[in-house]
C-alpha cells in the first residue's frame, strides 16, 4: 500500500469512467489506494479505508485544461469583448506584460491554478508566453507545484518587444533536470512556435513542444516533413488548408482549440478547428486560454464546445453542403474536457480516465442542485447542467484539494489581497486605467 497506506472509498456514486475497457455504473464504487485508483466496481468492501458517501454524486475523471496562459490570472475578464489579437497584444504585452515581477508571475500563476482545482480542473497545459528569465520562470513553477494541481507548463518567449529570449532554449536543461522525473505532478515543456532549431533542444529533453497556430498567420510548408511529431501540440488550428490538415494528421500531433476565445478573436469559421482535426482522424483537446476575458471553467468550453459545433454544422448543411459531419454528442465534448486533454499533454497512459492502475485524478458532482436534478443521463448531466458551484470533491493523484465544496488549506482572503496588489501594481507601472463598466 503506497502514501502511507492512505485508502478512500467513495460508496454508491453514478461513475462514468472514460474508458471503453471500464464499465460506467449508475451505482458504484472507486477504491483509491495512495496516489492510484485501485479498483471500481458495482460495490466493495474494504477495510482500513475512509469511507465517502458518494450517493446522490457523480464520478469522473478530473477536467483537463488542455491550454491556458496562467500568467494572466492577474488581468481577469480586463477586455471582455476584445475582438483584434494586436490590440489585445499591445495592452497584455507591450502596457502590462513587461512589468511582471516574478512575484507577479507567482501570484498569477497561483491564483489560476486554484481556481482550476477549484472549478474540477485537475490537470493544465499551461501556455507561458511570458518567460522573461529564469527567475520569472522558476516564479511560476513554483506555484504550480505549492497549488497541487497537475500541469505542464510549457516555457516561451514574452510577447512584448523589450523581452529577451537569450536564456531559451539554453535553460530548458535546467529545468528538465529539475522537474521533469516520474512522480512529479509538475513539468516543463516548450513554447516554440516555429523555431525548429528550439524544437531540437526540446526533443533532446524529451520535452513536448507547442505551437500557437492560426491559419491567417501562420504557415507550415514542406520544410517541417520529418520534423513533426506525437510529442507536438497544436493550438488553435483554425482556418488552415488541407494541405496542412493532411501534414498535421500524417504526423500525429494533438490540436488543442479554444472553443470561447477562438469565437471571441474570429479566429475560427464553419470549418471549424474542433471538426477539422476530428475529421482528420486527430482527437482534439479543449482549453480556457485566457483569463481577460473568461476564468477558470471548463464548464463553458464544454457548452460552447457543444454549441458551436452543432451551430456550424448545421450552418453548413442548411446552405446545401453535402456530407456534413454528424452533430455532436455530449460524450465527445466530455472527452475532449478528459482523455483528450491528457493525451495532449503526454499522460494519457496516467490520467483522463477512471482506470484501475492510473493515477487518482476526480472530481466528485453533486446533484442535489435546483437546475441539476433529477439525473435522467449521466454524462448530459455533466456536460450541460453542472456548474463549478457543484463540484463537491477534487482529488490529485489521491490528494483530496476539494472537500465539501470547500478548498482545503487556501487562505482566499490573503489570495485576494495578494492578487488585488499585484494587480494594481501593474495597472500603475502600464499607467493602465480599464473601463470599469464599458
Amino acid at each position: 500500500m503506497s502514501q502511507g497506506n492512505i485508502r478512500t472509498l467513495f460508496k454508491g456514486a453514478t461513475v462514468i469512467t472514460m474508458d471503453s475497457a471500464v464499465p460506467n455504473f449508475e451505482c458504484g464504487d472507486v477504491l483509491v489506494d495512495g496516489t492510484r485508483i485501485a479498483d471500481i466496481a458495482s460495490s466493495l468492501s474494504v477495510e482500513d479505508a475512509e469511507v465517502i458517501d458518494a450517493s446522490g454524486k457523480i464520478i469522473v475523471p478530473g477536467l483537463v485544461d488542455a491550454h491556458h496562459h496562467m500568467w494572466l490570472g492577474a488581468m481577469r475578464r480586463m477586455m471582455p469583448d476584445v475582438d483584434d489579437l494586436f490590440a489585445y497584444i499591445d495592452v497584455v504585452a507591450e502596457t502590462i506584460g513587461k512589468h511582471y515581477r516574478p512575484e507577479d508571475m507567482h501570484i498569477s500563476t497561483k491564483l489560476t491554478a486554484i481556481a482550476s482545482l477549484d472549478a474540477g480542473i485537475t490537470t493544465i497545459i499551461d501556455a507561458c508566453h511570458s518567460s522573461r528569465n529564469p527567475e520569472h520562470t522558476d516564479a511560476a513553477l513554483d506555484a504550480l507545484d505549492n497549488s497541487g494541481v497537475r500541469a505542464l507548463h510549457m516555457v516561451g518567449t514574452a510577447m512584448d518587444k523589450q523581452a529577451s529570449s537569450a536564456h531559451l532554449p539554453d535553460d530548458l536543461e535546467r529545468l528538465a533536470a529539475r522537474w521533469n522525473h516520474d512522480g512529479g505532478l509538475v513539468r516543463v515543456g516548450l513554447f516554440g512556435q516555429l523555431q525548429r532549431d528550439w524544437w531540437q533542444a526540446a526533443r533532446g529533453l524529451d520535452m513536448r513542444i507547442l505551437t500557437e497556430f492560426i491559419g491567417d498567420l501562420s504557415k507550415l510548408g514542406p520544410e517541417f516533413d520529418g520534423l513533426l511529431g506525437a510529442d507536438n501540440i497544436f493550438n488553435h488550428c483554425t482556418r488552415l488548408p488541407e494541405e496542412t490538415w493532411k501534414r498535421l494528421a500524417d504526423a500525429g500531433v494533438n490540436v488543442t482549440v479554444n472553443p470561447r476565445s477562438d469565437a471571441l478573436f474570429g479566429f475560427d469559421d464553419d470549418s471549424f478547428a474542433y471538426q477539422q482535426a476530428v475529421d482528420h482522424g486527430l482527437t482534439p483537446a479543449i482549453g480556457i486560454d485566457l483569463d481577460t476575458a473568461f476564468g477558470s471553467d471548463m464548464f463553458g468550453e464544454m457548452h460552447a464546445l457543444f454549441s458551436g459545433q452543432r451551430f456550424a454544422m448545421r450552418n453548413r448543411r442548411f446552405r446545401g453542403e453535402a456530407d456534413v459531419p454528424a452533430a455532436i454528442t455530449a460524450k465527445a465534448v466530455l472527452e475532449a474536457a478528459t482523455i483528450n486533454g491528457a493525451r495532449a499533454a503526454g499522460l494519457d497512459s496516467q490520467i483522463g480516465t477512471l482506470t484501475p492502475g492510473k493515477q487518482a485524478d476526480l472530481i466528485m458532482l453533486r446533484t442535489d442542485g435546483i437546475a441539476v436534478f433529477p439525473v435522467t443521463n449521466a454524462i448530459g448531466t455533466v456536460v450541460q447542467a453542472v456548474e463549478r458551484a457543484d463540484v463537491d470533491t477534487v482529488m490529485v493523484a489521491g490528494q483530496v484539494r476539494k472537500r465539501g465544496g470547500k478548498l482545503l488549506g487556501v487562505d482566499v482572503e490573503k489570495l485576494k489581497a495578494d492578487v488585488t496588489a499585484s494587480r494594481d501594481h501593474l495597472f500603475e507601472a502600464g499607467n493602465y486605467n480599464p473601463p470599469f463598466f464599458s
